[in-house]
């Protein structure tokens, strides 16, 4: 059941927002009561966590077996915002902002496994890209890593970036290509147009 729970939560959470949804609506779609979510999470809190890490875990899990594969660099970091976009395509509101202003403690924690996870990820495939000649040599990884992670965040900022005038999808794809196309070599940047076509037809 509380498996059910976590999963229903998820799904009205990204749907309408960490603040929207109540404990009673939980129960109202699962037609239980609110007595059986709270015998398995003791708050509304404490549901926004197990769901907010649940998710992460999901994503973390699969951008790991993105990593392993060991693609071209470029073509993985497509591959990675593919897989990202699919866990966030549903989002009808705004969760992230919803999770900052409402969950602080937890965004914070967040946020600190999601550095960790990108910057061990950014890390190697900066490594394998200037291995391969893909990437400039003259650029710190350290650097470059931060670099992506500000990015990555700061673009899921709602006052920089209205959804009304931004859409996930234009965002991600500009944010990547801008991203790349800053570190890339002319070998790099023939592997970037040739997915950039693909993407296109």
């Amino acid at each position: 059941m509380k498996e059910k729970i976590l999963k229903k939560a998820i799904d009205l959470f990204i749907n309408f927002g960490f603040k929207s949804v109540t404990m009673d609506d939980i129960a109202s779609e699962m037609h239980i009561s609110k007595k059986t979510i709270y015998s398995h999470f003791n708050n509304k809190t404490k549901l926004v966590e197990a769901a907010t890490f649940c998710v992460f875990e999901t994503i973390s899990s699969e951008i790991n077996s993105i990593c392993e594969l060991q693609k071209n660099p470029i073509e993985e970091l497509y591959e990675i915002k593919k897989s990202v976009m699919l866990h966030l395509k549903n989002e009808k509101t705004s969760p992230h902002y919803q999770l900052c202003k409402y969950y602080p403690e937890i965004n914070d924690s967040l946020k600190k496994k999601q550095f960790e996870l990108m910057q061990s990820c950014v890390v190697n495939n900066f490594e394998r890209g200037i291995e391969m000649g893909l990437y400039r040599t003259n650029l710190s990884e350290e650097f470059v890593s931060r670099i992506y992670f500000l990015g990555i965040t700061g673009i899921k900022d709602e006052n920089l970036f209205p959804t009304k005038v931004f859409t996930k999808t234009e965002i991600m794809d500009d944010f990547l290509e801008y991203h790349l196309r800053g570190i890339i070599t002319k070998e790099g940047l023939h592997t970037l147009n040739k997915i950039l076509k693909n993407n296109n037809e």
